[in-house]
C-alpha cells in the first residue's frame, strides 16, 4: 500500500509503498477513505510524543470500509462502513469495565502507538469494542472528523463541561476542535464567545453559532477582561481547544465563580508546563477538567444530533487532498492550520 512515512522527526515525510497490514485476531483492517489532518499529527511528526518509533505512519481520525477482520471478531464484516475513536480501548481493564474507554489503561492509538491512517489501509485493535457504524447518508469526509475533533469536542462540551442552555461558553482556539466546540455548545443553547487570532477562523466560528468573536491581538484589554465584559462576569464554561500555556491560563482566567475549565488542546512538554492560577481556582471554586476523546459506546447521542441536522460536522470540512499533498500539509501546520478541517483521501490520485 501507499503511505505517508516519517523517517525523521521534523523532516518532511515521504509517500512510499509499505507492506499491507494484517488484522490481529480481535482486530480489523480498514480501507481508509478519508482521514483528518490534525494538529495532534503535527505534534507526533515533531517528536513531541515519546512513544512514537521511527519509521512511522501518522493519522488517527479516519473513516472507511472494513477490508478484513480477525478470527475472533464477531460484529463486523468486510464491506461495513466504519469510523473509530482515536483511543482504541482494550475492553477488558477496570477503566473499560466502568465505561471509561477513553482512558483505557491498555489503549492503542492509530498514528501514535502504531502505524496510522495516512495510508491506503490501517490496522485497528479490538474491533468489537471500538468500531462505530457510519450511516450510508454520511460522507466519509464528514465521518473522518468524528473520531477525534468532533467527538472530543462533543464530550468536552456535553459530558465534561456540562453545558446547559442559557450559559456562556468561551472557546479559546478555533481550529477543528474549537470550531466543533462552538457548534456543539451553540446547539446546546449556550451563548459562545470564540477567541482566535485568525480572522478566517473567527468568521467560521460566527457562522457555526458564536455570539461574539475576539481577536486577542486586537484587544485593548486582556482576554479575560474582554470575556468578563461580554458575559457579565465570566464564562460558565471555558475550553482551551488549542493547547498552549497562554490559552490554558486565559481559559481559567475567563471563568466566573464556580465555572468549569476544560482542557482539550494538547500541552506538549516542549512548550513547558502552564502556570495555573490556583489561588483563583480555590477562591472561586473553579473546576479544572481534562477531556480525552470519547468512547465508542457514547457515539449514539452525537450521531442522533447529526442525523437530526442540529449538528453539521460536514460544514467543518473545508479542503480535501490526496496522499501526495499530505506531507507538505502536515509540515505547514507548524505555521498555523488553515481555517476549518482538511481531510486526506488516500485513494485519490493526483490529477
Amino acid at each position: 500500500m501507499r503511505a505517508v512515512v516519517i523517517d525523521e522527526f521534523g523532516r518532511t515525510p515521504v509517500v512510499r509503498e509499505v507492506p499491507d497490514p494484517e488484522p490481529s485476531r480481535l482486530g480489523a483492517v480498514v480501507r481508509v477513505e478519508a482521514t483528518g489532518l490534525c494538529r495532534s499529527d503535527w505534534h507526533g511528526w515533531m517528536g513531541h510524543d515519546p512513544d512514537i518509533a521511527l519509521p512511522h505512519v501518522p493519522g488517527h481520525e479516519l473513516s472507511g470500509v472494513v477490508e478484513s477482520v480477525g478470527a475472533e471478531v464477531a460484529n463486523w464484516r468486510p464491506g461495513d462502513r466504519v469510523t473509530v475513536p482515536f483511543v482504541c480501548a482494550c475492553g477488558r481493564c477496570a477503566e473499560c469495565a466502568r465505561g471509561d474507554q477513553q482512558v483505557c489503561a491498555h489503549q492503542t492509538q492509530p498514528g501514535f502507538t502504531h502505524w496510522g491512517s495516512f495510508a491506503e489501509f490501517v490496522s485497528l485493535e479490538n474491533a468489537d469494542v471500538n468500531l462505530v457504524a457510519v450511516p450510508e447518508a454520511m460522507s466519509f469526509a464528514t465521518a473522518a472528523g468524528l473520531g477525534c475533533r468532533f467527538a472530543t469536542a462533543f464530550r468536552a462540551v456535553v459530558a465534561q463541561g456540562r453545558v446547559a442552555a442559557g450559559q456562556w461558553v468561551a472557546v479559546h482556539g478555533c481550529g477543528g476542535v474549537g470550531l466543533s466546540a462552538v457548534m456543539i455548545a451553540a446547539a446546546c443553547g449556550a451563548a459562545v464567545v470564540a477567541v482566535d487570532i485568525s480572522p478566517d477562523a473567527l468568521a467560521l466560528a460566527r457562522r457555526f453559532g458564536a455570539k461574539e468573536c475576539l481577536d486577542p491581538s486586537a484587544l485593548p484589554v486582556s482576554v479575560a477582561e474582554a470575556v468578563a465584559g461580554i458575559t457579565g462576569g465570566g464564562a460558565h464554561v471555558s475550553i482551551d481547544a488549542l493547547g498552549s500555556p497562554r490559552t490554558c491560563a486565559n481559559s481559567i482566567a475567563s471563568l466566573r465563580s464556580r465555572g468549569r475549565h476544560v482542557q482539550v488542546g494538547l500541552l506538549p512538554q516542549a512548550a513547558g508546563d502552564p502556570s495555573l492560577p490556583m489561588s483563583r481556582v480555590i477562591a472561586l471554586e473553579l473546576e479544572v477538567l481534562g477531556s480525552h476523546g470519547m468512547a465508542a459506546h457514547e457515539y449514539p447521542a452525537m450521531m442522533e444530533m447529526v442525523a437530526a441536522g442540529s449538528l453539521r460536522p460536514d460544514r467543518l470540512v473545508t479542503n480535501a487532498i490526496g496522499l501526495e499533498q499530505a506531507p507538505e500539509a502536515l509540515a505547514a501546520m507548524g505555521a498555523g492550520a488553515g481555517p476549518g478541517v482538511t481531510v486526506v483521501e488516500p485513494h485519490r490520485r493526483a490529477s
